[in-house]
């Protein structure tokens, strides 16, 4: 209920409710992604007291049927090149097998926020929703988590992720920062970072079920 209760916080300030009036237009004269059902999911499967992870992403996947309100994760076909390099540390870091989905609901279901900052896309249009309101609603949600009294590991890949560090003061949160793994970065220090792996030491250093990453 946490999140419904910060959704209709934010519902009273003018920015949301201009970003409402932006999505229904859009909605009415292009096709906007992920689908208006999906928009929250990573809310949905992921309840605020159940958080133990955020990963945040920039904004969805631009291209059909691949975004359904998770960041980084596709609602199926193939895998986006930054999943690759993902899931390419994800083996080595782990020592798992390759996954066979590219859908991360197994995560969020863990307790793993899969967080984008702009949560919609006109398709085929990337960045298209930037500074539109999502921004301002997001960064409520980072102070939000900031706040928890169990500790959280922040996985902040690259520097649009990282603008939120300044938020994340609270001493018992742990933030995991590399560059982020687009092909045009990941080999500037993505692989090689150990986000899975490192995240979960912390975890278990604070008598927290670690995360299954596996996903097969």
């Amino acid at each position: 209920m946490f999140w419904n209760d910060l959704i209709h916080e934010e519902l009273q300030k003018p920015y949301f409710q201009q970003l409402v009036l932006f999505l229904k237009q859009e909605d009415a004269t292009k096709q906007i992604l992920p689908l208006k059902d999906n928009r929250m999911t990573c809310f949905k499967l992921t309840p605020y007291d159940d958080v133990k992870a955020v990963i945040i992403g920039q904004d969805p996947y631009h291209n059909i049927n691949q975004a359904h309100g998770l960041a980084f994760s596709v609602e199926q076909g193939s895998y986006p090149p930054s999943l690759k390099n993902i899931y390419k540390e994800l083996v080595d870091d782990l020592g798992i097998s390759y996954p066979n989905t590219g859908n991360l609901s197994k995560w969020a279901k863990q307790g793993v926020l899969l967080l984008n900052t702009v949560l919609t896309v006109e398709a085929h249009q990337p960045m298209s929703h930037q500074n539109r309101g999502w921004e301002s609603f997001t960064l409520e949600v980072v102070k939000k988590i900031n706040e928890k009294d169990q500790p959280v590991v922040f996985i902040l890949w690259g520097s649009h992720a990282q603008k939120f560090i300044p938020y994340i003061n609270n001493r018992k949160h742990y933030i995991l920062k590399s560059v982020h793994p687009s092909p045009l970065s990941a080999h500037r220090g993505f692989f090689g970072s150990k986000p899975f792996s490192k995240t979960n030491d912390f975890l278990i250093r604070n008598n927290i079920k670690p995360i299954d990453w596996t996903l097969t």
